[in-house]
């Protein structure tokens, strides 16, 4: 696709309200997740210019020192508005089990992600660099408010596997600072189910510390769908969290680029 685009005001609107409404529609009837499945970091990636991409995980189980919490559903909408940028929605449905509680609509975000430098992602050379960046949505229930975050990506592939690096900080939305540290490690692209690994760090200001280590697998069935099961342990104010998690991710257009893009 070329850098330079001649397209109309009325052509883009028109492009741009299709993928809307239909994410609007989707949301509508299955609350917004997490970032690049099935981890808590993402990729230097973004989806393709007018295509929509949906990270699904319909259930989820959650266990720390409060009792065990189901996560259903949890989704992250992804929709390329260019060749380098796109729009995310995310969120995810908490229902605790043991206590029992209310359902609480939680980790909702809108952002922008651009990748500021192409690299192996983009079948270039060398390393992609990327950054997201948005509003954190305040949860359905409790007293938290907006928030924002930062954050700075930046991938490299081989033919034995990829690196993907995360660094981000945040206003979160009890107004408390927060900073993310964090390290992806996958199998070879390759292979039809790859080997995937996760660690992080993430402290949060005046409330609490995290140590979190993820390894799991996904299966790619073909470039637009894959699946991915994950098991998360963490180490929260010393604190044992564990987590299983297991999803979908698809994608498919909405429309397609003039001829005149490359």
């Amino acid at each position: 696709m070329s850098d330079i685009r001649e397209v109309s005001a009325s052509s883009l609107a028109t492009r741009l309200a299709h993928p809307c409404i239909i994410c609007l529609c989707v949301v509508a009837g299955a609350a917004p997740a997490l970032a690049y499945r099935p981890f808590d970091g993402t990729d230097a990636a973004v989806a393709d210019e007018g295509k929509v991409e949906i990270e699904l995980q319909p259930a989820g189980r959650l266990r720390d020192a409060s009792g065990t919490t189901l996560i259903a559903p949890a989704a992250r909408f992804n929709y390329g508005m260019t060749e380098s940028w796109e729009a995310v929605l995310e969120g995810q449905i908490q229902t605790p089990l043991s206590p029992s509680g209310p359902s609480n609509l939680s980790a909702a975000g809108v952002f922008l992600k651009g990748v500021l430098r192409p690299g192996s992602l983009q079948d270039k050379m060398g390393p992609s660099v990327a950054t997201e960046f948005g509003v954190l949505l305040p949860d359905s229930n409790g007293d938290s408010r907006f928030g924002a975050s930062l954050a700075g990506i930046v991938s490299n592939r081989w033919d034995w596997g990829a690196i993907h690096l995360n660094g981000a900080t945040a206003l979160t939305r009890e107004h408390h600072a927060d900073l993310f540290a964090g390290a992806i490690l996958e199998g070879p692209s390759k292979w039809t189910v790859r080997p995937v690994a996760e660690v992080f760090y993430e402290k949060e200001f005046g409330r609490s510390e995290t140590v979190s280590g993820l390894v799991g697998l996904i299966w790619k069935v073909h470039d637009d769908l894959s699946f991915d099961v994950g098991l998360r342990h963490a180490l929260t104010n010393s604190r044992s969290v564990n987590e299983l998690r297991a999803g979908v991710s698809f994608g498919f257009p909405v429309w397609r680029p003039s001829p005149t893009h490359h």
